[in-house]
């Protein structure tokens, strides 16, 4: 799916997407990561949704950000709450979907100037 997005030249949205890749500023990803509106941070979830450890989530809390959007693949899938942990602790807001809704969603945030880190999954094609 093409998305678009008026926005400003320094930050960083989510282009496209589908089935095994991401797009950001036009450039391709094939393997999930973590965005930030200023930078990629690292890759995220790419040994699956069942490999996903609080560690994961822990370096999350560090990126600054009043919201993380976690996208979980093709569906949504919430991780269990001991790996949501380190993000309660941190008081950060944090919400679940699928990764589709999470660009979306991520693309609107981030045009609203927002603090948000979005944490996208990829599945293979």
């Amino acid at each position: 799916m093409k998305l678009h997005l008026d926005k400003r030249d320094d930050t960083l949205a989510v282009t496209a997407h589908g089935p095994g890749y991401l797009e950001i500023n036009r450039q391709r990803y094939a393997h999930g990561i973590v965005l930030l509106p200023n930078r990629i941070a690292g890759q995220f979830g790419n040994q699956g949704f069942e490999a996903l450890s609080s560690a994961d989530f822990a370096a999350l809390c560090e990126l600054g950000a009043d919201v993380v959007l976690i996208g979980t693949g093709s569906r949504q899938r919430f991780p269990a709450p001991a790996l949501l942990r380190p993000l309660v602790e941190a008081h950060v807001g944090f919400e679940v979907m699928d990764t589709a809704a999470a660009c979306r969603t991520y693309n609107i945030l981030m045009g609203e100037g927002r603090a948000v880190v979005a944490a996208l999954m990829l599945e293979p094609a």
